[in-house]
């Protein structure tokens, strides 16, 4: 039996997020809302699959799959698609987060909660600094988490995916001006914290040549499990996850 991260996306929208799946979606091929996100999966390499996957590409064009590098999905997409690029993935877990030294920032007193009043400074914080793709609606797969100096967002935090036992570590990004606070550390720290406190386990996915990022993440207590490829269609070009 595979792991539930292999196929993270149609785990997730299958399950606990098939609220933020598009109407059309079904059993055999599901499709994120595009004012969510791009994701696009499969249920398996069948033809009817494939076909409700390629219907879906064609209604909603500018998707993006997630599948394990090694794994038998990787290389199914939708018939005629315009493959714009892949991007190899590191796919990190954490069951425990490493000890803060006394020397590690600590800021628990200027990390709010952000709600719908703060998303236009989410999106833009998010377009200025691409931690991976965020629309308009991306926020509702929170809660996100962010600092904020002289009321203006500087970094935040969030979930994304969730499957079984999993939620995933998702759009940490700090603006340019604002780097070297320990801001996305403190941030990523406080929604790792919570998903185990939950009982289940954090994951994320990180770029596969961005060797300092893995490390980051490392030093938190993230471990690598397992190489996947995010293949982007169409439209999707300037995304990454």
């Amino acid at each position: 039996m595979s792991h539930p991260l292999d196929r993270a996306v149609f785990n997730a929208l299958t399950t606990r997020l098939s609220p933020f799946a598009t109407p059309d979606s079904g059993a055999a091929a599901v499709r994120i809302d595009p004012e969510i996100g791009v994701f696009l999966a499969a249920a398996d390499a069948t033809p009817d699959s494939r076909r409700a996957l390629t219907e879906l590409d064609r209604r909603h064009p500018g998707g993006g799959l997630v599948e394990r590098e090694d794994g038998p999905m990787v290389d199914v997409l939708p018939d005629g698609a315009v493959i714009a690029a892949r991007v190899g993935l590191v796919q990190m877990t954490a069951t425990a987060l490493t000890p803060l030294g006394l020397e590690g920032p600590r800021l628990d007193d200027v990390i709010e909660v952000l709600d719908e009043a703060d998303a236009p400074a989410m999106l833009a914080l998010a377009t200025l600094t691409r931690p991976g793709p965020f629309r308009s609606q991306t926020r509702k797969l929170g809660p996100f988490i962010g600092v904020k100096r002289e009321g203006e967002l500087v970094a935040m935090a969030g979930r994304r995916l969730r499957v079984d036992g999993f939620t995933e570590l998702s759009g940490v990004c700090t603006h340019p001006d604002h780097r070297g606070q320990g801001y996305a550390a403190a941030l990523s720290r406080a929604v790792v914290g919570e998903v185990l406190a939950s009982g289940e386990a954090a994951f994320l996915h990180a770029f596969a040549e961005h060797e300092a990022t893995i490390a980051f993440y490392r030093g938190l207590g993230f471990q690598a499990r397992a190489r996947m490829t995010y293949t982007l269609l169409g439209e999707a070009q300037e995304e990454r996850t």
